[in-house]
């Protein structure tokens, strides 16, 4: 009588296949999001409130769009100049304290693996499980857990000067178009009602978006940007009027 080979066993997922679902992260887009969002709602903000302004004094067709195209320039250049700065003092920061974590990880291993895998054991692991863990991620790369774990620095969130600089002065032009279309494509005595009008719609649309990308309600962000650049255009309305004078 004959027997039946046993049956091969299951095949065990491989360890480094991918995941079937990935996952699509807001925190993705937060580095450049938010220099956009404050570019362009900034551009639509002050140099519509720029050119109200100004046509509230009683200038010429001419004299607004001028200052409106100065505004536009001046202020891309300040957005960028501003980005670039906040955030390489903040690069500056991670570059320093990765300085350091790669120092005392030279000069005393032993002691940076404890700190590690007490990060571990106050997130919930067993210190055994803590220590195992610490000590295979140090094996894999110990300077990047330290930076993740300990100091929070990830390639995700890592700060980027000059992808802020850019998408802050882009993104300030485009908002700051609108306004200066409406200049040149409005009589002039209807210069400042649609100004005003376009703004507010580019800003219902600019706050949607915002929120939209980042996960908040819509109609929420839409309303509070729409708040602000009302606000902003009356007092610059206000000032027109107070201190105008015919050019």
């Amino acid at each position: 009588m004959t027997t039946q080979p046993a049956p091969p066993p299951p095949a065990r997922p491989r360890a480094h296949a991918r995941s079937r679902h990935p996952e699509a992260h807001r925190s993705e887009r937060v580095g450049w999001l938010r220099a956009a969002v404050l570019g362009a709602n900034d551009g639509i903000v002050s140099v519509a409130g720029l050119v109200v302004g100004v046509a509230a004094s009683g200038a010429d067709a001419g004299a607004i769009l001028t200052s409106g195209i100065a505004g536009t320039v001046a202020g891309a250049m300040s957005m960028a100049a501003g980005e670039y700065v906040s955030v390489r003092s903040q690069a500056d920061t991670e570059h320093a304290d990765i300085a350091v974590e790669k120092r005392e990880l030279a000069e005393n291993p032993h002691a940076e693996l404890e700190e590690l895998a007490h990060i571990y054991v106050q997130r919930g692991l067993t210190p055994e499980l803590a220590r195992e863990v610490a000590r295979q991620l140090s094996e894999h790369d110990a300077l990047a857990s330290h930076a993740r774990d300990e100091l929070g620095i990830t390639d995700t969130l890592r700060a980027r000067p000059v992808q802020a600089a850019l998408a802050s002065a882009g993104a300030f032009v485009s908002g700051a178009a609108l306004p200066i279309a409406a200049v040149v494509l409005a009589p002039h005595a209807q210069v400042q009602p649609a100004a005003i009008a376009t703004t507010l719609a580019a800003l219902s649309v600019s706050g949607a978006l915002a929120a939209w990308a980042g996960g908040a309600p819509v109609l929420r962000g839409a309303l509070r940007v729409m708040f602000w650049g009302a606000l902003a255009m009356a007092a610059a309305t206000a000032v027109g009027h107070l201190f105008g004078v015919q050019v």
